[in-house]
């Protein structure tokens, strides 16, 4: 999300801080004439540097797997040093990334939930102005999950899916949450709160799938793989080096329940004009 939210917000004129690891590989960034500070979440004097004259801060980082110490480390711990570093700066605004599914009762399920939770009401908690988004599955052409189910609906013969594929998802294109959080860093009347994010189309795994090999005009077969043997798949992949898209955690999310908002009040409030399911699939095709 971060080179859409970076470009949302250069487009809108605003000047931008980024926080990077290695300027080498932040062309894109350097490019929309975003001044670059180097360092990473975990390291507390690189942050203070970053926020140092900030108004606003957005704050995107998470990882989907890894150790709990990881998660602790770098989403929790990361987070409150730089909360402590905007507070201590004077930074009026704070806009966070959760995920769709983090609650009080779900904080258990897996550490990424945890970790979304504790960063929640560390934000919550700051006395910093926060606007706190959780969306549902962010599709963009460029990154993320869907070019992992473009491929897969693309080459395998048959698609796999996880479970009886009823549970349901609502989609939000990865521009449309740029929008949001531009909007977020720069309107009056916002914070203070909590918006859960989808897209216009709540859909059931089998009807995602189904419009995927539509938009790509395949007509091959789907087989409903039973959740007790993706959990095995998923103990070799996850073992395996890299950023692999199937672990057991995620199994546990999926099978948790509906991946959809409860309510419209993001809608009403930024009254942002979504991109359709059917769209969104055709732009990554």
């Amino acid at each position: 999300m971060g080179s859409h939210v970076v470009h949302e917000l250069r487009g809108r004129e605003l000047p931008v801080r980024c926080l990077v690891r290695d300027p080498r590989k932040s062309s894109k960034p350097a490019a929309w004439g975003c001044e670059l500070v180097q360092g990473d979440i975990t390291d507390p004097a690189a942050l203070r540097r970053a926020v140092e004259g900030v108004d606003t801060v957005v704050h995107l980082v998470a990882i989907r797997q890894g150790r709990e110490r990881d998660f602790q480390r770098i989403m929790v711990d990361g987070a409150r040093d730089l909360l402590d570093a905007a507070r201590d700066a004077g930074v009026g605004r704070w806009v966070q990334m959760s995920a769709l599914g983090t609650s009080e009762q779900t904080k258990d399920l897996v550490p990424y939930y945890r970790a979304k939770w504790e960063t929640e009401e560390l934000v919550r908690g700051s006395g910093i102005p926060y606007v706190i988004f959780r969306p549902s599955f962010v599709f963009a052409r460029d990154g993320g999950l869907l070019p992992t189910f473009v491929k897969l609906a693309r080459l395998s013969p048959i698609t796999p899916i996880t479970g009886n594929g009823r549970q349901r998802i609502q989609p939000i294109w990865a521009d449309d949450l740029a929008t949001y959080f531009g909007d977020a860093a720069t309107r009056d009347g916002v914070t203070g709160h909590l918006y859960e994010l989808g897209g216009p189309d709540a859909v059931t795994w089998n009807q995602f799938w189904s419009r995927l090999k539509r938009a790509l005009g395949q007509r091959r077969p789907s087989l409903h793989v039973p959740m007790v043997v993706m959990r095995a798949n998923a103990l070799v992949t996850e073992r395996l080096p890299g950023n692999i898209p199937l672990t057991r955690d995620l199994l546990k999310m999926l099978a948790h329940g509906d991946n959809v908002v409860s309510n419209d009040q993001a809608v009403r409030t930024f009254q942002v004009a979504l991109v359709p399911l059917d769209d969104q699939l055709r732009r990554a095709v």
